[in-house]
């Protein structure tokens, strides 16, 4: 096989090869540095590139692999990425900042623990905004991360590095972190999958600024990698007290499931998007009408949610700016123009503000609780625009509408709100070659319907062969 095209083998495939010695982890690991050398320079989506630790466990790997009888991990060998917002012992782990630029733990996350146990070998760190404050990736500290499909785009945030990297080959696992969609709107916009897992699924620790509202999840290029991921990251964890207990789930055997009789809904509003661009929502309707043809019942619907953006916000940018107080305004310089100011603002609002948004986000479950009584999944666009260019913090206008910020995912943040798993999958592109997401959100707790639909519809649609034009 050519060099190459070790790096875009799915990691399923991967795993196989290896373990059936058909190729070495150390042909493998290096195959996707030499494309992270090669590419990392235009893309920057690793702002870390841990090369020598990486060679070490990969030759460990290849020697693990020749010891009879040896019991090896469901990832073994195969390379996988951290966003920068995720501890990992001993690699330099910034938040996007130039606040801990020389930040260095001294221990890893549960996932990166369970990855590593899983035989899985870290080859760096994703690009993030500061602290994961926008649905775009730049920072003060590293620069913009820039899509492989046009290098004049954004590839979406915050898990932007995450996105890019995946998409561009540099590594077939990765992990992202979705706080307002900030897994699946660069999936979205990289055209590659990912998941946000219901809340508590994978284990987070140290919790984030934005703590109740952030979920750790896969972002891959097929659907049956991150079923694999997600066996491997979920199960509680006692540094995280809102994880989940285990499921009993074999989310990869999960995927094999009928959708016959499944009540499906679409909306193309969720009751309260202002504006969703044309292309965009036209093609995620095509895909969600396809559902038809897996046996569901779909239904295009209004379900007149309450508009949960105002509550959102506080509880976001409040509990990111209340993280950052101590370093405002001495180091304001170091803060991203944008984020000091939302610490700005939030600094001027009364304490009540961020209780009542707590209050706002319990009433908003009740009416998506009772749809999903009705509905098995809801189905929409993952974002209302296309990728926009790459720099700016928010689009300022869809389809020549003026717009507000955050005013361009009005899919996403609502299911950071109920905690539900949801996931983008890649549905099509623009007529400039740009990559559009359908969203599927299920049932609280129903992570393996989520799964079980995506892959339904990439069997039919299949996307994962289709690769940016870069490199």
């Amino acid at each position: 096989m050519a060099y190459d095209e070790l790096c875009w083998l799915p990691a399923t495939d991967l795993a196989g090869a290896i373990k059936r010695k058909k190729v070495s982890p150390v042909e493998v690991v290096e195959a996707v540095l030499a494309r992270i050398e090669k590419l990392n320079p235009t893309l920057n989506a690793y702002c870390t590139v841990t090369a020598d630790a990486a060679r070490r466990e990969a030759k460990a790997a290849e020697r693990a692999l020749m010891k009879r009888g040896a019991k090896l991990g469901p990832l073994h060998g195969v390379p996988f990425s951290i966003k920068d917002l995720i501890i990992t012992k001993g690699v330099r782990t910034t938040w996007g900042t130039r606040l801990y630029a020389d930040h260095v733990p001294e221990e890893d996350a549960p996932v990166v623990e369970r990855l590593k146990t899983a035989g899985g070998v870290l080859v760096g760190k994703t690009n993030t905004p500061m602290f994961g404050w926008i649905g775009a990736t730049h920072n003060l500290l590293f620069g913009a991360t820039r899509s492989p499909w046009n290098p004049d785009r954004t590839p979406g945030g915050s898990s932007g590095g995450a996105g890019a990297a995946v998409a561009a080959g540099m590594a077939p696992l990765a992990v992202g972190t979705d706080g307002g969609g900030s897994i699946r709107i660069p999936s979205s916009f990289s055209g590659i999958f990912g998941l946000k897992p219901s809340y508590g699924r994978v284990p987070t620790y140290p919790p984030s600024a934005a703590w109740s509202l952030s979920h750790a999840g896969p972002m891959t290029r097929t659907v049956a990698d991150a079923a694999m991921m997600l066996n491997v990251l979920a199960g509680p964890d006692e540094r995280d007290q809102y994880s989940l207990p285990p499921s009993g789930v074999d989310y990869v055997k999960a995927l094999r499931g009928s959708l016959r009789g499944l009540r499906v809904a679409w909306s193309s509003t969720l009751g309260f998007a202002k504006v969703v661009d044309p292309e965009v929502a036209a093609l995620a309707e095509r895909a969600a009408r396809s559902f038809k043809h897996f046996g569901c019942r779909v239904e295009a619907v209004d379900p007149k949610f309450p508009d949960p953006s105002e509550a959102w916000y506080a509880l976001f940018c409040g509990g990111i700016a209340a993280r950052l107080m101590p370093y405002f305004p001495d180091r304001k310089a170091d803060i991203d123009p944008g984020l000091a100011r939302i610490i700005e603002e939030t600094l001027k609002w009364p304490p009540s503000k961020y209780v009542q948004a707590w209050f706002d986000r319990l009433a908003f479950w009740e009416p998506v609780r009772k749809f999903f009584a009705d509905y098995d999944l809801l189905l929409t666009p993952t974002v209302a625009c296309p990728p926009f260019k790459v720099g700016l913090d928010n689009p300022t206008e869809i389809a020549g509408t003026p717009i507000g910020e955050y005013m361009w995912t009005p899919f996403t943040f609502p299911f950071n709100m109920t905690g539900q798993p949801a996931a983008s999958a890649p549905c099509g592109f623009t007529k400039d070659g740009l990559p559009i997401g359908l969203q599927i959100v299920g049932r609280r707790f129903d992570d393996a319907t989520v799964l079980r639909a995506a892959a339904a519809f990439e069997k039919a649609h299949p996307w994962a062969e289709r690769r940016p034009p870069i490199g």
